[in-house]
């Protein structure tokens, strides 16, 4: 079994398509992390399209705001703008839709969560060592992956003691060992590569690869800006910070 494992999607349709394209004859099925919406122009396309090919959507702080499940004060000023933006083109459904989706998921020996398996509603941010290591004990599965901070990244427990790579591309599952994956962002990359991002795991073959994936840039930014959301939104698209 091989799954396609997407986060932080964000309303940007362009990369979105070209990550399920990449997947297509990779992938026999789809993981979502959460953030399908937030920050891009097309969050109703986005809906949609994973709605209709994803196995299972976790829920993302953005899901939650969107939908009045987190204040939206809790957010920085460009975050807020564009929960109140996407509300705002958003049905019942797709508000009832977003509000659904479970903070916590498993399949095949891996839990699936958006931010951080301890305390998951509380979207704490794994981004160093420690912070990484810290969590091990608030899953039980052999793999957990997560999103949120839109950068790649792996940790892993064993008997040989501890890792962690920041900016890992190809993880190879070893046998006595325990790991957490961020599978970096689909729609906003953050780790200074503007290529949208995502995981492929193969169970079989006990392998995790981060793929890159070049998109229509250009028109994402584009909408952003004719859409009237923060410059900034379509701005750091290109740089990936």
């Amino acid at each position: 079994m091989r799954y396609a494992i997407l986060s932080d999607i964000h309303g940007n349709l362009e990369a979105l398509d070209a990550v399920l394209a990449d997947a297509a004859s990779r992938a026999d099925a789809i993981l979502c992390l959460g953030d399908i919406v937030g920050y891009g122009a097309d969050p109703v396309a986005c809906i949609e399209r994973v709605a209709e090919r994803a196995e299972l959507v976790i829920a993302g702080n953005h899901e939650h705001g969107v939908a009045g499940l987190l204040a939206l004060d809790w957010f920085n000023d460009w975050a807020r703008a564009a929960a109140e933006w996407t509300r705002g083109r958003l049905d019942l459904d797709h508000l009832s839709w977003l509000a659904g989706r479970p903070l916590v998921g498993h399949t095949d020996d891996a839990t699936l969560v958006h931010a951080s398996p301890d305390r998951p509603a509380e979207w704490e941010y794994l981004v160093s060592a420690d912070d990484g290591y810290g969590v091990f004990a608030a899953f039980a599965t052999r793999v957990c992956f997560v999103g949120h901070s839109h950068r790649p990244g792996a940790w892993s427990l064993g008997s040989s003691g501890r890792a962690h790579e920041p900016d890992a591309t190809a993880i190879e599952l070893e046998r006595g060992r325990r790991y957490l994956i961020n599978v970096g962002s689909v729609g906003q990359p953050r780790d200074r590569d503007p290529r949208a991002a995502y995981a492929l795991w193969d169970v079989d073959g006990r392998r995790v690869t981060i793929r890159r994936v070049t998109y229509d840039l250009a028109t994402a930014r584009r909408k952003i800006l004719a859409a009237g959301l923060p410059r900034f939104l379509a701005e750091r698209l290109t740089i990936g910070a």
